[in-house]
């Protein structure tokens, strides 16, 4: 999705540039960066989720009901800004070590590493180089959150308040898919401008630069790579609900059990 992104021009999709990529470099470059994502997820995800979760259920526990969905919004979004800021950091080595098969080989930073990308960057950039694209990152990590995590508890609602299902997995698949279409979306436009961002060799003065020249190209533009965007984002919403929501049905009424006699 990184490759997609970061073409100036629509000159392959997404069969064409993964073709190309293992001609040029083999098989294992698609798993280039995987070290970065999983750090990233276990920054950004985390603490997204962590306080999506507390803060709702401190909330409904006090008001003894469910909150309305434009605070699953407002709480989606704040948790998801904050996780996108703390995780930034691993998104621009994470974006960098998936685009260096692109570039010539002399021009190429060849981080090891997660670890070794964080370091080299401090060292050689600057500790302020590692939230290159803060803003942004945090900005997605808003809408993503608004899309994945209020959305599917808005239509996880909806779904149980038909009658026809029950809180089994069929509706946490329905919840979890619409939930991820939603993310999708959303974080889209501004997911493109964040690659571009972090992965520019100042071509690119500021935010507002590259989304000048990112509009030049014409409205699909902004959503490059979309497809494998989807591919990636839905299927990951859809296993991340119904394994949040297994461990829930079967961890949280021992702790409920264990909490009475505390």
């Amino acid at each position: 999705m990184v490759h997609l992104q970061t073409q100036q021009e629509a000159k392959m999709r997404m069969v064409g540039m993964a073709v190309d990529v293992v001609r040029r470099e083999g098989y294992l470059s698609l798993y280039s960066g995987l070290s970065a994502s999983l750090c990233r997820q276990m920054t950004y995800s985390l603490s997204r989720f962590a306080i999506y979760e507390t803060v709702r259920d401190e909330i409904n526990r006090k008001k003894k009901g469910v909150i309305p969905f434009y605070q699953k919004i407002l709480l989606g979004a704040f948790g998801g800004f904050a996780g996108g800021f703390i995780g930034t950091p691993a998104d621009l080595v994470n974006v960098r070590m998936q685009n260096d098969v692109k570039l010539p080989v002399k021009l190429r930073r060849n981080y090891a590493h997660v670890l070794d990308g964080l370091l080299r960057v401090w060292r050689e950039e600057g500790i302020r180089k590692l939230f290159s694209g803060a803003s942004l990152a945090s900005s997605r990590g808003a809408l993503v959150s608004v899309g994945q995590l209020s959305c599917y508890d808005q239509s996880k609602q909806l779904v149980l308040a038909t009658g026809y299902l029950t809180d089994n997995i069929l509706t946490h698949f329905l919840a979890s898919v619409f939930a991820g279409g939603c993310a999708t979306i959303l974080c889209q436009p501004i997911d493109v401008i964040k690659t571009r961002l972090m992965n520019s060799k100042l071509e690119y003065t500021g935010v507002l630069h590259c989304l000048t020249e990112t509009a030049r190209l014409g409205p699909k533009a902004f959503y490059k790579g979309l497809l494998p965007a989807a591919i990636r984002l839905v299927p990951h919403t859809v296993f991340t609900f119904i394994i949040l929501e297994q461990l829930r049905q079967h961890f949280e009424p021992i702790q409920l059990e264990s909490t009475r006699y505390h």
